[in-house]
C-alpha cells in the first residue's frame, strides 16, 4: 500500500503549474501597469483659499508649487509655511487613499 498516488493531475482534475505561472505573471504585470499610471498621475490640492497650490505625482514628487504674492508677508512666514505643509500633505493624503483603493483586490486581480 506504500508509494504515491495520482489524483488525476492534481487540483480539480486539471491543475496546470504553466498556467497558473501565466497567471501571475499577468497579475504582476497588470500591477506594474497600474502603479505605472498611478505614478504618472498627477495630485492637487489648495490651502489657505487658493492662495498655495501642490501639484504632486502619485510618487509623490512635487512637480509644482504655486504661491500667490498676495500671501507673502515677512511677517508671518510660519503661515505660509503652514499653507505649503498643508497643501503637500493634502495631496500626498489623495495618493494614499488612491493606492489603498487600486490594491490587488480592487483592480480585480484577486
Amino acid at each position: 500500500m506504500g508509494g504515491y498516488r495520482n489524483f488525476g493531475g492534481g487540483f480539480g482534475g486539471g491543475f496546470n503549474m504553466q498556467q497558473l505561472m501565466k497567471q501571475a505573471q499577468k497579475m504582476q504585470e497588470d500591477m506594474e501597469k497600474a502603479k505605472q499610471e498611478l505614478n504618472e498621475t498627477r495630485f492637487s490640492a489648495k490651502a489657505g483659499g487658493g492662495m498655495v497650490e501642490a501639484v504632486l505625482t502619485g510618487d509623490k514628487k512635487i512637480v509644482s508649487l504655486t504661491i500667490k504674492k498676495e500671501i507673502v508677508d515677512p511677517d508671518d512666514v510660519e503661515m505660509l509655511q503652514d499653507l505649503v505643509i498643508a497643501a503637500v500633505n493634502d495631496c500626498v493624503s489623495q495618493i494614499e487613499k488612491v493606492e489603498k483603493e487600486n490594491g490587488p483586490g480592487a483592480l480585480g486581480l484577486m
